[in-house]
């Protein structure tokens, strides 16, 4: 178990296998997000730009919510700030029931904004958590673990809503009612990990060393100076930017290249994806256990490009699969992403997490803009939108070691 021993000796599996849930939880939310973009395109007859405000929404509450949630970080703890993050979860899984009476666009948007500034504060916390978690070393590996539950959660959320929202669709008159049923599920699941937690011992272990060169007297670089960091937050931003596109136009690209497909049907074969998805996670923890984390980022991100030119060239089958085969090699992408920028914070590390969940805006912003692409000249087109994101991160890491090196005053 030295994957999760402290320097003191003490064991966090249990208190790491804790914030594991967290990462289910957020993925399932994310999951229905994909259903949902569909689903409000046929039963509220929108646009496909219109329906990537779905994913605005989240995104904008990700954004909005990341710097204060390292602020009740600071204040109250990491125990403290996952309490709070699941309150806000609640409610806002809550408020579906009284939106699907509403019934209007801007209530169920409301929703999904209240739901994202709770898992801001739980994305915020358990992302740099789970990296304290045992040897440092090991950091970007557990980090690709927990990440793996997020990819179980995605594909758990990806069915129930293929069944439960798209299924509505095949009905002349679309009914908005059956969406108070996965979230009144997320808000009783959410409620119950609340309890769990208030009771639970969660230490506040990373408080200690974050302010280690502080307590020494020790200088630090502002992280604003930092290459690795700021290209990091970038190539964040670009990154859940094309997952975002990916995520949320597939089964429109699978229904207009597969003649005869329907949305459910398409929905099953993204949920197909999310299972690449997770096995790309649960196998990317060995990857970056033995090899160097940058390179497989880079190699990972020039094989998603490629990816990219397939969808956008041959369509049909064959960019289905290539689309089903991006989410293999994007699995590593965030948490990996994650752990190189903020190696070496120190007392900049609950900063550094909140602007790396702030840039999780980059869904909000491009997932709009691919779909206006796709209104003007076509669903193929707009993935030239993930193209251009992958080819930035495959840049990132390739040249991460050299940026890193260099912040920390040793000669690149």
């Amino acid at each position: 178990m030295g994957l999760f021993r402290g320097p003191d000796g003490t064991n966090y599996a249990f208190v790491f296998m804790l914030v594991c849930s967290l990462f289910l939880l957020w993925g399932f939310c994310s999951g229905l997000l994909d259903n949902l973009n569909k689903h409000f395109q046929n039963s509220l007859k929108i646009s496909r730009f219109q329906s990537g405000f779905v994913q605005n929404a989240f995104y904008m509450g990700y954004f909005l919510m990341a710097l204060p949630a390292g602020m009740l970080a600071r204040k109250f703890g990491y125990k403290g700030g996952i309490i709070i993050g699941l309150v806000l979860t609640a409610a806002g899984a809550f408020w579906f029931i009284p939106a699907t009476q509403i019934n209007t666009y801007g209530a169920f948007l409301a929703g999904l904004f209240l739901i994202a500034t709770g898992l801001a504060c739980l994305e915020t916390i358990a992302n740099p958590y789970t990296t304290v978690l045992g040897p440092a070393e090991s950091g970007a590996t557990r980090i690709n673990l927990a990440q793996t539950c997020n990819g179980v959660g995605w594909i758990s959320g990806m069915l129930i809503g293929s069944m439960i929202i798209l299924s509505a669709t095949h009905e002349v008159n679309v009914s908005n009612e059956q969406l108070k049923i996965p979230y009144l599920g997320i808000g009783i699941a959410v409620t119950l990990l609340l309890i769990m937690f208030a009771f639970a011992k969660v230490p506040d272990i990373h408080a200690e060393e974050e302010f280690k060169d502080e307590a020494q007297g020790k200088a630090t670089k502002p992280i604003a100076k930092r290459a690795h960091f700021t290209m990091g937050v970038l190539s964040q931003f670009l990154y859940v930017a094309a997952q975002t596109g990916i995520f949320s136009f597939f089964i429109n690209y699978a229904v207009v290249n597969i003649e005869g497909l329907t949305d459910q049907a398409a929905g099953k074969w993204q949920s197909a994806a999310f299972f690449l998805f997770t096995l790309g996670r649960l196998t990317g923890s060995a990857v970056v256990g033995f090899t160097k984390p940058h390179i497989a980022l880079a190699g990972y991100a020039v094989i998603n490009t490629v990816m990219m030119v397939v969808a956008m060239a041959a369509g049909g089958w064959v960019g289905v699969i290539s689309l089903m085969a991006s989410f293999f090699f994007m699995s590593i992408m965030f948490p990996t992403i994650f752990a190189l920028s903020i190696r070496g914070l120190g007392e900049h590390t609950k900063l550094g997490a909140s602007v790396l969940v702030m840039s999780i805006v980059g869904g909000a912003i491009m997932t709009p803009l691919m779909g206006w692409i796709a209104d003007k000249g076509g669903m193929r087109i707009g993935f030239a939108i993930p193209l251009v994101c992958f080819a930035v991160i495959a840049a990132y890491g390739a040249l991460w070691q050299k940026l890193e090196s260099k912040d920390a005053g040793e000669k690149a």
